[in-house]
Formats: C-alpha cells, sequence, structure tokens
C-alpha cells in the first residue's frame, strides 16, 4: 500500500522502539518520513531536545521552509522515570509537562498551516494505557498521560475538518524502556526480571508482550486516509488488559 506517498510525517522519539517502528511502518505505505530526536542521524533528521521549546520551535521551521510542509504529526517522547507520586519532586513533573504536553503544542501550532494547506492532517499520541487505568509505581507518568489525553480530547473539538488527533495507549510492548522498568520494578520488589514479567503476562488475555512493529501498523492506520472518521479517540492496544470499556 503507498497511499502516504504524497505526505511528509514527523515522528518524535523515532530511533527506537515504538516511535521507530511508526516511522518504519509510515515510509512503507510511502510517507516521506522526517524523525526528530536527541540523537544525531544525518540526512531527514531534526536533531532536539523535545524540552527545549524554543529550539524546538526554531528548528521545525526552519526545516518546512526548506523542505515544505507536514500532513502527519507523531507526538512520542520518552515517559518520566518510574516512582511513587508521593514521593515525587515538583521539577520531575515540570520536566514531564514541558517534554510532552507543552513540546506537542508547539508542534500542532508550527504544522497545523501546513496541513490546512494541503486539507489534510492526522496527529497522534503514544501515550498509554495509564489514561485509563493508572499504573502503581508510575505517579508523574500517569499524571502526564492524563494531561496529554485531555489536551488531544479538546483539541479534536477544535481542529478543522479533515485534519484529526488521536491517541494510541501502548500495553506492554517490547521495547528497552519496558526492560528498564522490569529491572526497577524487580528491585524493588526482591525478585527477578522474569517474575515481573510473568506477573504482566497473567494480566494480558493474549499472554505476551507486544512488539513494536504491531504498535507501529495502528499508527499508521491513524494517519491514513482509511482513518478520516476516527478522530478524538484513545485506543488501547494492550492485548485486551484493560478492564475499562
Amino acid at each position: 500500500m503507498n497511499d502516504l506517498k504524497e505526505y511528509r510525517a514527523l515522528v518524535c522519539g523515532g530511533t527506537k522502539g515504538i516511535g521507530k517502528a511508526a516511522a518504519e511502518e509510515l515510509s512503507k505505505r510511502g510517507a516521506k518520513v522526517t524523525i526528530l530526536a536527541r540523537t544525531a542521524m544525518g540526512e531527514n533528521n531534526i536533531s532536539c531536545d523535545m524540552e527545549d521549546i524554543e529550539s524546538l520551535e526554531e528548528k521545525v521551521n526552519k526545516d518546512i521552509e526548506t523542505n515544505g510542509n507536514y500532513q502527519i504529526l507523531i507526538n512520542n517522547s520518552g515517559g518520566p522515570p518510574s516512582g511513587s507520586i508521593v514521593e515525587a519532586k515538583v521539577e520531575e513533573f515540570e520536566k514531564a509537562f514541558r517534554r510532552h504536553v507543552l513540546a506537542s503544542q508547539k508542534l500542532v501550532s508550527l504544522l497545523l498551516p501546513g496541513m490546512e494547506k494541503s486539507e489534510y492532517g492526522r496527529i497522534i499520541n503514544i501515550i498509554s494505557t495509564s489514561v485509563k487505568e493508572p499504573i502503581a509505581g508510575l505517579g508523574v507518568s500517569n499524571t502526564i498521560r492524563g494531561a496529554m489525553a485531555s489536551w488531544s480530547k479538546t483539541m479534536s473539538k477544535e481542529l478543522p475538518k479533515g485534519i484529526t488527533i488521536n491517541n494510541v495507549l501502548p500495553g506492554f510492548t517490547s521495547t528497552g524502556r519496558l526492560e528498564e522498568l522490569k529491572k526497577t520494578l524487580a528491585k524493588q520488589r526482591n525478585c527477578t526480571a522474569e517474575d515481573v514479567e510473568r506477573t504482566w503476562l497473567e494480566t494480558v488475555p493474549e499472554g505476551r508482550l507486544a512488539t513494536p512493529s504491531e504498535l507501529g501498523s495502528v499508527v499508521a492506520f491513524l494517519a491514513s486516509p482509511e482513518a478520516s472518521f476516527v478522530r478524538g479517540v484513545s485506543l488501547p492496544v494492550d492485548g485486551g488488559r484493560t478492564n475499562s470499556i
């Protein structure tokens, strides 16, 4: 399928994990993909720290002026460190809010004029199932992910027709971040990483971890013309783990 060949896609955090898988799937469908990440990768890459909003604006604007407008935006950034909300510092919330909500707001404001001109726009946020059911031990993350979901739903009511915004909520997915979380929890619980994963999988009807490519495929669908009437939803891709409707 080559239905995205007319469009440019900006994928944040596209060097690894779900972001990388999303970039690969969009590219397979013909999109011209640019990755925005801290790591400098040369061509088709904007190197920037998402927390540096001023630099983000400058670099993305320069890219648009040089290479043209974007029609697809994938908001994706590494989640805050694990830890209880009681022990979290105010600075942790502030840093995470800047990296996720403020950076996403800035990117939408920069890309929206081009989407309107193209009469096509897809904004997809990679968040977490914690927006439906908070996850124990992820106090700051639960808070910020919930803020992102509310921001997105509000945005969905105001965007022009033909420009949609939706959220993908990954469940337990085989990524580097999940491995780090598994080790952290194992240390806290005085057990093995395998024990932690086994406990997780007991809650997943599919009985396994997701692969990043499975998440990437859902992102690519939401970015496509096929998803033109899907707007303002938070879609769990979790093997049936969440209990909420």
